[in-house]
């Protein structure tokens, strides 16, 4: 009886010790997919810059997406912060996620990375009314895991391959 009891929960261990199959990666967008085209995005909101972009951007008949962090140079939740992203979101640009507070995702466990990204999705859900459908993880820096949350969550992971600094306004 002994021996049958510990076969039992020796299986029961070993069944449940084994690697979960693997889950669907999402995309990872790193380029235009149209030829002479460019995607012009904004990281960190772009914070206090975010009415200027948007209105140099709008002034030439052009969009952007703008990446909102939660809570990394202010609380999205603050009410400035709040404005800016309506303002930019009104004048028909995208809004998307960059992660609630700037963490590197691939340093988080699954709960964590999870918990950066619902926390920027019900932000905007709450400000502008829309689920972030792309997701740029912070410093760029993906794994599998990060890649397995974005799918799960129907977004698309989106990187750069040119990165200039600085905007000058005509």
């Amino acid at each position: 009886m002994l021996a049958s009891v510990f076969i039992t929960l020796s299986l029961t261990a070993f069944a449940t010790a084994a690697p979960q199959s693997k889950r669907q990666l999402a995309q990872v967008v790193s380029s235009c997919t149209q030829p002479n085209t460019v995607a012009l995005t904004f990281d960190d909101g772009p914070w206090i810059y975010a009415q200027v972009v948007s209105d140099a951007l709008t002034s030439k008949g052009v969009k952007g997406t703008f990446f909102y962090n939660g809570n990394n140079y202010e609380c999205i939740y603050d009410q400035a912060e709040m404005d800016r992203v309506k303002y930019v979101y009104n004048a028909g640009h995208q809004v998307a996620s960059h992660t609630w507070s700037h963490s590197d995702l691939t340093t988080l466990t699954w709960d964590q990375i999870h918990d950066e990204m619902w926390r920027v999705e019900q932000a905007l859900q709450r400000i502008v009314g829309v689920v972030p459908a792309f997701m740029r993880p912070p410093y760029g820096n993906y794994n599998d895991l990060v890649l397995q949350a974005s799918y799960i969550r129907g977004q698309k992971v989106v990187l750069w391959d040119f990165e200039y600094v600085c905007l000058v306004v005509t």
